[in-house]
């Protein structure tokens, strides 16, 4: 894999950073083109708002989620920790400071929560596909060693994953998997009973996915529990079991209030 694009002089363009910005501007044009679809309140110009505040708070939790999990690496290297070109974002420290800020945003626009919600679950989840193209131009978020037909081998100088080693092509796993709940969301769209239960259903259909991925990652994990759990999958757990919880409550909200 390049995880450098382009190079003139002192500039760099890393194809990671290329990646999670087309990223976040596929969710944007998919969010906008279902509200759209959909006679929604919100409009283009505040969903790339809210995506703009989705970006700043994702990449901050993601970053400072994987810098707490593998402070090791920058402890005698404090700038690095600003360097995000790199590779080392974490997903779930991303979700959570993002979730909270853009219900923050929703609540200042008095928007409908869980709508709104639902209009970008599978905005996310089809722009996480694409951004999780960059981990595998970067070489992070690599895989275990295996010997299997569709196994990857990196070989360029600047990649973040070992080289010359055949890897579980984790991060395909990962663009595949959003991919997979991205075409289940929108399936689900047209028979969602209740506002909400496409997003916590993503919620669900992430943290299970992820959970799996988890086995066939080789990269530095963080501190795992019982030597055997790593902390995204305790994470991804915890909110499958929260996204169980409020799907149960939101479809009990809706049945009381027919």
């Amino acid at each position: 894999m390049h995880p450098i694009l382009l190079k003139i002089g002192s500039i760099t363009l890393y194809t990671y950073g290329l990646f999670v910005a087309l990223g976040f501007m596929t969710a944007i044009w998919f969010a906008s083109r279902q509200a759209s679809i959909r006679g929604a309140a919100i409009q283009h110009e505040e969903i790339t708002d809210l995506f703009l505040v989705i970006l700043v708070a994702s990449l901050v939790g993601a970053r400072l989620f994987y810098v707490i999990q593998n402070f090791s690496l920058f402890s005698d290297h404090l700038l690095d920790i600003f360097k995000i070109w790199n590779g080392g974002l974490v997903f779930y420290g991303g979700f959570i400071l993002a979730l909270v800020s853009a219900m923050v945003y929703v609540k200042h626009k008095k928007f409908d929560l869980w709508p709104t919600a639902d209009l970008l679950a599978p905005a996310i989840a089809l722009g996480h596909a694409v951004g999780r193209l960059g981990c595998l131009f970067a070489g992070c978020c690599y895989g275990k060693t295996c010997d299997l037909p569709w196994a990857i081998t990196f070989s360029d100088p600047d990649s973040l994953a070992p080289l010359g080693i055949p890897l579980h092509p984790t991060q395909l796993y990962a663009v595949f998997s959003n991919l997979i709940i991205f075409g289940l969301l929108l399936a689900m769209d047209k028979k969602s009973a209740f506002s909400g239960r496409l997003f916590w259903l993503y919620i669900l259909f992430y943290g299970i996915f992820r959970s799996l991925i988890e086995f066939f990652r080789g990269d530095e994990r963080g501190e795992f529990v019982l030597h055997v759990i790593s902390p995204s999958q305790t994470i991804g757990g915890i909110m499958a079991l929260v996204a169980v919880g409020m799907l149960l409550w939101l479809s009990h909200q809706s049945r009381a209030g027919r």
